[in-house]
This record gives C-alpha cells, structure tokens and sequence, in this order.
C-alpha cells in the first residue's frame, strides 16, 4: 500500500487531537498538523503554526507540503453571528486549499461538520435526521463549505466527503466544542463542593432521546470515509450507532465520581461555573493534575447549548452503514472510558 500523508487542519481540536493520535500509530501514514499552537502531548506528527484566516501567510507556510495526500479539515472560526461564520469558516478552507492543491497530488479532501446541518440550533427538527433532508431555512457555514467543496472538486481527479457526528465525546485544550471535558470539570467541581451530581440541563431534555460519538471511533470513521471508495464523494452521519437518554446515563457518570445522582436542578452553567477558577486551581495542586486553567479546557457556553434543549436528537446512520461502514460502540461503556482516560492523564482527580 503507497503511503498516504495526512494534512490536518484544526490539529488541537477535539476531533483533530484524536486524528492525529489516530494515524500516527498506522505505518502506512505521515501526519501533519495546523494550528496557532504547540501540540501539549507527545506526538511524531509534524505540525507547523498557521493562522488559515491569512490568505498570504497561508499560502507562504504551506507552498512545500507536496507530499500531502489528504486533507482533514476540522479547523472552526466561531462568531455569535451565524451568518458571520460563513465566510470567516468558507474562507479558511479557501486559503488551504488555494495554497496546497496546484503543489500536491491530493487523493481527498474531508470536512467535519455535525447535527447543526439539520438545524439543531434552531430548535426542534426532523428526526430521524438523514443526509438528504432538506436544509434549514436558516443557512449555517456548514453548507456553504460543502457546496464550496463539491464546486472545488468537479471535473478533478481527488474526492471529498464529510461526516456530520453528534455530541463527540472526547478531550482537547482551548476548543470551542467539548462535551466530556465540561462535564467531567462540573461533576469535579460539585464533588469537591461536597454536593450530589444534579442534571444541570433542561429537565425536560434529561429523558429524551439522545445519540453520541466517542472521538476514537470517529478519527477511525475519518479515515475510513476519507479512503474508501465507495464512501468518496458523499456526506454521512456518524455516531456511536445507538441511542441512550441522560436519565440512565448521568447515574453512571455519578458513580464514575463516586457521588450521588441528584434530581435535575437546572442552571445557566456558564453563570454557575464563571467563579470555580479558583476552586480548579486548588484541585489542580491537591490532586497533582496537569497544569490547566479551567477556561482553557473548558467552554462553559457550549454546555449550556448542548444541555438545555428540549427535543430528541437523533441521526439515521442508513446510509454509512450501507456504505460498508459496521464499527458500532456501546454509549455508556464509552463514557466510562473516555472519563477514565482524563483521569489517567491527570485531568480530572
């Protein structure tokens, strides 16, 4: 098999962080990370400090990359404004692409998107959710940069596809969108104040139906789609392949904790966290944990957005699976895990 090199754009993110960690172990990849900061883990990928909004110093810091073979683009530029996300996140993917395609021989190219394609953040939509749905009547940055790609890509020899996952579950430093980190920070921080582990999310949302990707099995779905051909040229969902509801599976994130489940008790998060930096502080010192300050692992907003709806969330995984894809995990087993690998690498006491 040619060895393939991967160019990975939003290196330190949470699905980038998993993708690097992923490919690097597989001798059939070279691995390339972007990003504005130093990796903060042990890693032989080579990574190079790039800011993509700057057309010419992109341009100027990727002209060499002749080798890359397959792009995954991860990167995110967040705006309050909806319709301000769109060229800052189009253009981004613009600037790559300008500056490493006419030097590489690219095979794909792959975008990370998620459930807002259907209009999540709207309210309530169209559940199951499949891949051909129709689109929101309010229009997100993830479909102008698939239309951008598909545009980009007509008539040329490499292929693209995106993957829309829900609620990944793994861990990263500084990233916009981290789901586990925010909740294994909350439930340490209710610990330590000696109280049970309430739902802190909309009570009505504690029962529905809700999907989740662990992040190690999506860097092995983002390799998989990204190389295989029957996969090429095609959007799908992606998540852990079943369903589960808060209700069975905050106990569990309790008993990880060695607390009690409390009743839902619903607060705005990023208010009842906004003074805990010095509680982390002191936790970090206590128990012997890397060094972090607590708003740079945790983004206390996202929490409130993904906790405090009240609708089912769920995504038909039809068409990857008919696809050829059959990598399915059990929820709650991968939550004890994820929890388990922050504690090990000393994020979490």
């Amino acid at each position: 098999m040619s060895r393939k090199c991967a160019l990975i754009a939003g290196a330190l993110g949470v699905t980038g962080r998993a993708l690097v960690q992923h490919l690097e172990s597989d001798p059939d990849w070279t691995v390339i990370g972007l990003s504005r900061r130093a990796p903060d883990f042990d890693t032989t990928a080579k990574f190079i400090a790039v800011d993509l909004q700057d057309r010419e110093a992109t341009a100027r810091t990727l002209a060499g990359l002749t080798d890359v073979t397959h792009i995954f683009f991860t990167a995110y530029a967040p705006n309050p404004d909806i319709a301000a996300e769109i060229p800052l996140n189009v253009g981004m993917l613009a600037n790559l692409l300008d500056a490493v395609e006419p030097v590489a021989e690219l095979q794909h190219v792959q975008l990370m998107h998620g459930a807002k394609w259907y209009g999540t953040f709207l309210g309530k939509y169209r559940t199951p959710a499949r891949e051909d749905d129709p689109r929101p009547p309010v229009a997100h940055f993830y479909h102008a940069q698939q239309d951008w790609l598909e545009a980009r890509q007509a008539g040329k020899d490499w292929s693209w596809s995106t993957l829309r996952p829900h609620g990944v579950w793994g861990f990263s430093v500084g990233s916009a969108m981290n789901l586990l980190t925010g909740i294994a920070c909350y439930a340490a921080i209710a610990k330590a104040e000696g109280g049970p582990l309430n739902w802190p999310g909309h009570p009505g949302f504690y029962g529905r139906l809700y999907q989740m990707i662990d992040v190690d099995l999506l860097a092995r779905a983002m390799a998989w789609t990204a190389t295989t051909p029957a996969a090429a040229n095609n959007a799908f969902n992606i998540t852990n392949g079943d369903l589960f509801r808060w209700a069975h599976v905050w106990p569990r994130i309790a008993d990880f904790f060695d607390m009690e489940a409390g009743d839902p008790a619903p607060v705005k998060i990023s208010d009842a966290m906004s003074d805990k930096g010095a509680l982390w502080d002191r936790m970090v010192s206590e128990h012997g944990l890397k060094p972090y300050k607590l708003h740079e692992i945790v983004n206390w907003a996202y929490l409130d957005m993904a906790l405090t709806n009240d609708m089912d969330q769920v995504s038909s995984l039809t068409k990857i699976v008919s696809t050829g894809w059959t990598d399915l995990w059990d929820t709650q087993n991968t939550i004890t895990r994820q929890l388990q690998k922050l504690r090990d690498d000393r994020i979490i006491p």
